[in-house]
């Protein structure tokens, strides 16, 4: 692996840690709260940053990425809770779906991160560029945590 997709790792690793360490400062019960002015809650946002990277690498590479049933139901682009079902993944559940998914990613496409594919939204062309991408999402999705902790913060 070359110096580049180490520190790409390295940080992928580090800003997923800040979210999920943010995230076990939850209980599963807010996690599930919607504060007012809010549109999703805690496990929402968890569940979408996890489809999203995965989402995105298989635009580029127009394989199947291994997203479990039903995710894009419940965690795409426009959902809300309101879409949650029985089957949706526990909060508990996200959480180690999201601890695993960097070192996934890596095993998966650590060979192949430069490689070039048919350019994609903002001109991507290679999984590593779509990474960069994915990483600054999952800080505005860090944010929308912190927000939402700070709302139910407020209200106690």
């Amino acid at each position: 692996m070359e110096k580049r997709q180490e520190i790409l790792l390295g940080q992928m690793r580090t800003y997923r840690m800040e979210l999920l360490q943010l995230a076990k400062s939850f209980t599963e019960e807010e996690a599930d709260i919607i504060p007012q002015g809010f549109r999703n809650n805690v496990r929402w946002n968890l569940g979408h940053v996890f489809l999203d990277q995965y989402l995105w690498i298989q635009a580029l590479t127009k394989e199947e990425a291994p997203i479990p049933n039903e995710f894009k139901d419940w965690f795409s682009y426009g959902t809300t809770p309101a879409d949650f079902t029985d089957n949706t993944p526990a909060f508990t559940d996200l959480i180690s779906l999201l601890q695993a998914q960097p070192d996934q990613i890596f095993e998966r496409y650590a060979d192949r991160m430069d490689e070039e594919y048919q350019a994609i939204d903002m001109g991507m062309e290679t999984i590593e560029q779509v990474l960069v991408r994915t990483i600054f999402h999952e800080g505005m999705h860090l944010q929308a945590v912190l927000d939402i902790k700070k709302a139910l913060n407020n209200k106690k």
